[in-house]
């Protein structure tokens, strides 16, 4: 009998495409439906027929089911180069200037200004770095890191150095 109660569990559970919290009142659930449970498990009674047990269930409070929403698989944050952002009197900056977000979250950088721009990362002493480099980047382009370790980024435009920005994953 326990194998027929795993199978319904495991029937009702592949109905959902999220995540679920089951909370069921055991000592409430009738000895019909547990019948039926066996009966399916033995191969008696139809798919159908099982369903609509569980259903009663569902409707009558016995077995309560709150859904969770998911974590997203990945996230991606765009970060933008705004037109006039090359000059150095400019008041362009990226948008957003200090990214902030969690680790496994990917950047994408767009290049919406006229001119061309590079993403270059860069450590504590303002030197070219390996982690994170993109081509230049015409008007429309975009480069793209994801980053899966915690910590402070830097990053600039090599074509315009005083143009800096920086990503913080927590």
């Amino acid at each position: 009998m326990k194998r027929s109660y795993r199978m319904a569990y495991a029937l009702l559970l592949s109905l959902f495409l999220v995540p679920v919290v089951l909370s069921v009142d055991a000592q409430s659930i009738p000895d019909w439906v547990r019948n039926m449970a066996l009966w399916y498990g033995q191969g008696d009674i139809t798919e159908t027929e099982f369903l609509n047990a569980i259903k009663f269930l569902i409707e009558n409070d016995i077995i309560l089911i709150e859904t969770a929403e998911p974590e997203p698989q990945f996230k991606m944050i765009n970060v933008i180069i705004p037109n006039g952002n090359s000059g150095m009197g400019n008041a362009g900056f990226y948008i957003p200037l200090n990214a902030q977000v969690k680790a496994g979250t990917t950047l994408v950088w767009i290049n919406d200004d006229v001119v061309p721009h590079t993403i270059q990362s860069q450590d504590e002493d303002g030197s070219v770095i390996g982690l994170f480099n993109s081509d230049i980047m015409s008007t429309g382009e975009q480069f793209s890191h994801t980053f899966e370790e915690p910590g402070v980024y830097n990053y600039f435009c090599t074509l315009h150095p005083w143009r800096v920005g920086s990503v913080t994953v927590t």
